[in-house]
């Protein structure tokens, strides 16, 4: 597809390319560049969130040196050191599948896709009072202690809950300009500002459902799955699909087929997020395990297990799913009798089920978009297996062939990976 100037400004003025020489930007791969980053795909994102969040800092240095200390700095860290960088592997692999090279659009495009994650991680520690993100103190945490207070001070913990939460308003602000100024041609642009707006309100949705669904003592099964596609799916599997194919100029047949394998295996993604939450190791998953429980989550694994219980009519199973799930101060004990019933009633090995075969039909779906046994397809074929929990690999060849360095699809950790979803990462 040619490059050309954009005509359409609903993300802004592009006129200019944000990864020209001069004016400040720094300077990322050009299309022919594309088989190099083809290599090493999490490496080129890095260092385009590195040129990027630069320009981000000088901006905010230049409004007050203690906010870009303080605060922006902060949340270019934490966009720059943590994650396996899955949506924007994605977002590339989905391209580069389609047959396109729009490499230095589809790389910006993915730190945007890393900072609206920030915005959503930075929040929903917040909401979830998570002290705890990748095995260091949660944004809201460390802004507390970085001011001199002590986070389970009420003074402590305003200031650090309300600065976090200005903190994932600027990554979200920072994501909204990065796609405002990547070049884009104008029917790209229109494609890319919808599945964008949609994606923001989708992960907004999704979020308020899963605090409504808390406050209102659990959801059914069919919301419970809503949750999670809004939640998790969408924004982490399915629009950075879409994302990609916009990029490549694909026809509808191919993005609707790609959108479908997305969001197959973006709720297998949530689905297994759910068992890890409750079944997982703390020493894999790097959160503890029950935090779910604790939260009072109306999980599509707790969802299930109710609605079992209920139609068995066990009146004890009920009994302990009521008495523990929201309940802060859950034990080792109340966790045991919770899998005990989730074991029990059968919803442990119905997910489980149901996660295998929406992996399934996100494989089938994905070999009716794309050739799966050329390069690039098979990259793609490896992330989605990876995304939604499978544990063998199966993409075949070196970490440098499995999108860098050992970070591909066949070298990736899927438990590691499906943290990542919701409220993991």
């Amino acid at each position: 597809m040619g490059r050309r100037q954009p005509t359409d400004h609903s993300f802004g003025d592009s006129s200019r390319p944000a990864h020209e020489e001069g004016g400040g930007r720094r300077h990322v791969p050009s299309c022919e560049d594309a088989r190099v980053v083809d290599a090493d795909v999490v490496d080129a994102v890095l260092r385009t969130a590195r040129a990027v969040l630069a320009d981000r800092i000088e901006e905010a240095v230049r409004s007050d040196a203690s906010f870009c200390e303080e605060l922006a700095r902060r949340v270019a860290d934490f966009t720059l050191e943590g994650g396996k960088r899955m949506r924007p592997r994605l977002l590339w692999w989905g391209m580069r599948s389609c047959g396109a090279a729009e490499t230095a659009a589809a790389l910006r495009l993915g730190v945007a896709l890393e900072l609206i994650q920030s915005c959503a991680l930075i929040h929903d520690d917040v909401m979830d009072r998570s002290r705890l993100r990748r095995g260091k103190p949660a944004v809201h945490i460390g802004l507390a202690e970085r001011a001199g207070l002590s986070p389970d001070s009420g003074r402590g913990s305003v200031f650090g809950t309300s600065a976090a939460v200005l903190a994932g308003d600027l990554a979200l602000v920072w994501a909204d300009d990065t796609v405002a100024e990547t070049v884009l041609s104008a029917v790209q642009r229109r494609r890319i500002g919808a599945l964008w707006r949609a994606m923001r309100t989708e992960m907004v949705a999704g979020q308020y459902l899963d605090l409504r669904g808390q406050v209102s003592g659990g959801s059914s099964v069919a919301q419970a799955l809503r949750t999670a596609r809004l939640k998790s799916a969408s924004y982490s599997v399915e629009r950075p699909l879409a994302m990609g194919a916009a990029l490549a100029g694909a026809d509808d047949r191919t993005t609707d087929a790609l959108r479908s394998a997305g969001r197959c295996a973006g709720i297998a993604f949530q689905l297994r997020d759910d068992l890890l939450g409750v079944f997982g190791d703390p020493a894999l998953t790097g959160k503890p395990s029950g935090d779910d429980i604790r939260e009072g989550k109306s999980t599509y694994l707790l969802a299930v297990g109710r609605r079992w219980a209920e139609a068995a009519g066990d009146e004890q199973a009920l009994a302990v799913l009521g008495r523990v799930t929201g309940d802060a101060d859950l034990t080792e004990e109340d966790l045991a009798d919770v899998r005990g019933v989730l074991e029990m009633t059968g919803a442990r090995a119905h997910v489980e089920r149901r996660a295998e075969r929406l992996r399934d039909h996100a494989v089938r779906r994905l070999g009716q978009a794309v050739d799966v046994e050329g390069h690039s397809g098979r990259q793609l074929l490896g992330l989605l297996r990876t995304v939604s929990g499978e544990r063998a690999a199966h993409s075949p060849g070196t970490a440098g062939e499995t999108d860098g360095g050992g970070t591909g699809a066949a070298g990736a950790s899927p438990v590691l990976i499906a943290t990542e979803g919701g409220n993991g990462g």
